[in-house]
């Protein structure tokens, strides 16, 4: 009975960050809802560009308008969280957002909307996103002990994953029934829970010797990043498959040109991904007993590229196509855990705002570029194309990657990293 009670908690999430760590259970729990809400906004908006334009490229515009302020503000952010109370920080970024989600309803409600007015409320939102999403990632190691702290990375992937598979479903639903406004104004909702969880949970002060914030404290962080060769492999590795294999942006033009679905098949072709990646974190139970972590992430992103590849080889069927869509959700998501956990373990607090940044620079531009990158070879050589040779570049690149970085497939998570140099805080020689 023992052996089997084991084997179970190997296969399924382990909750225990939940039952045990109460600020955790509350920050996870208002995320859960907001991030329904935000998951909403995310589909109904370049819908709305599109549906407007007709145009694959007006969604990169809208793509690049959202990636140049997380270019240019997120290591400035990191150096921001590792100085304040990041609590306090988040309640601010979360009025913010909810204010540019609001504005949202008001545009949507309109006859006509310029398009410009559309990118700089994404553009705003992107700008509180990229102090908002380190703040809450690197909060998570004070929130709990070291030894569950996987565990809490994994439940916030499901967290994530949850919302991702109820958002865009909801989104096509309301965007049917309701209209885009209800959409958004469902998101404007949504803010409530987060900052019940925000006023619920302890302050989350800087420790002592925190670094103040300014491009010193940016260069420390760079340098300690550059130092961890693994880490800049599971940056590296990432961009690889984001940038290459990330088809998000064609998901409109497949539904309404290709499947002929309308918005409730945008919405499930969006959420498929995210069902895959749901059951993944469901079942990552057995993730804590990986050792070799470097080499599970590159098992992990060469499915994501197969199957990225197998779905644009099958879109004449929807239901074949949206299971590869899943199958390649259940390997980033394990890609996901064990990268963070690589991340997270190797980082020390005084500097995990800005190594959080780092890594949410890579997980959130990456994605962007790809969709950029598949939005603009979509209009040379058309969606399906793009798809498929999306696919087989990040195999290749995977290779690259392996070439280059031959620590991360030798990594293991159960040796310790060694200590941050302790020059890092000083002026380099010759400086």
């Amino acid at each position: 009975m023992t052996s089997r009670r084991s084997r179970v908690r190997r296969v399924f999430l382990d909750i225990e960050p939940l039952r045990r760590d109460r600020d955790f259970r509350w920050l996870w729990a208002g995320q859960a809802v907001s991030g329904i809400g935000n998951q909403i906004t995310r589909l109904a908006l370049p819908y709305q560009v599109y549906s407007q334009t007709g145009s694959t490229l007006a969604i990169a515009a809208l793509t690049f308008c959202q990636l140049v302020p997380i270019l240019v503000f997120s290591l400035g952010a990191g150096s921001i969280v590792d100085s304040v109370d990041r609590r306090r920080l988040l309640r601010r970024t979360q009025v913010g957002l909810m204010i540019c989600s609001g504005i949202l309803v008001l545009l949507a409600s309109q006859p006509s909307v310029p398009l410009i007015a559309l990118f700089a409320v994404a553009f705003v939102s992107a700008g509180l996103g990229s102090l908002d999403q380190p703040a809450r990632s690197s909060s998570i190691p004070r929130l709990v002990p070291a030894e569950r702290l996987p565990a809490a990375i994994a439940l916030g992937q499901l967290n994530f994953q949850l919302a991702s598979v109820l958002g865009p479903a909801l989104a096509g639903l309301l965007i049917a029934t309701i209209g885009l406004p209800g959409a958004y104004l469902v998101d404007v909702l949504s803010f409530a829970a987060s900052f019940l969880a925000l006023f619920a949970i302890s302050p989350l002060p800087p420790l002592a010797g925190a670094a103040r914030p300014g491009l010193a404290a940016i260069r420390e962080g760079l340098r300690f990043a550059r130092q961890r060769r693994v880490i800049l492999a599971t940056y590296v590795i990432d961009l690889d498959a984001m940038i290459f294999g990330m088809p998000t942006s064609l998901f409109p033009a497949l539904a309404l040109d290709v499947f002929h679905a309308g918005p409730q098949g945008l919405g499930l072709l969006a959420a498929a991904p995210s069902v895959g990646a749901l059951l993944g974190a469901l079942l990552s139970g057995w993730v804590s007993s990986v050792r070799r972590v470097g080499l599970a992430v590159i098992v992990a992103v060469a499915i994501w590229g197969l199957a990225i590849t197998l779905f644009g080889l099958s879109l004449f069927s929807f239901a074949l196509a949206a299971m590869f869509l899943a199958i390649a959700g259940a390997a980033d998501v394990l890609s996901a855990v064990f990268r963070q956990t690589i991340v997270q373990l190797a980082a020390p607090d005084r500097l995990r705002g800005r190594i959080s940044a780092m890594n949410l620079l890579v997980v959130t531009s990456g994605p962007r570029i790809g969709d950029i990158e598949a939005a603009a070879v979509a209009s040379l050589i058309g969606p399906q194309a793009s798809v498929i040779s999306g696919g087989v570049l990040c195999l290749l690149g995977l290779v690259a990657v392996v070439r280059r970085f031959p620590e991360l497939a030798r990594h293991d998570h159960a040796t310790p990293m060694p200590d941050a140099p302790v020059e890092l805080d000083e002026p380099a020689a010759g400086a």
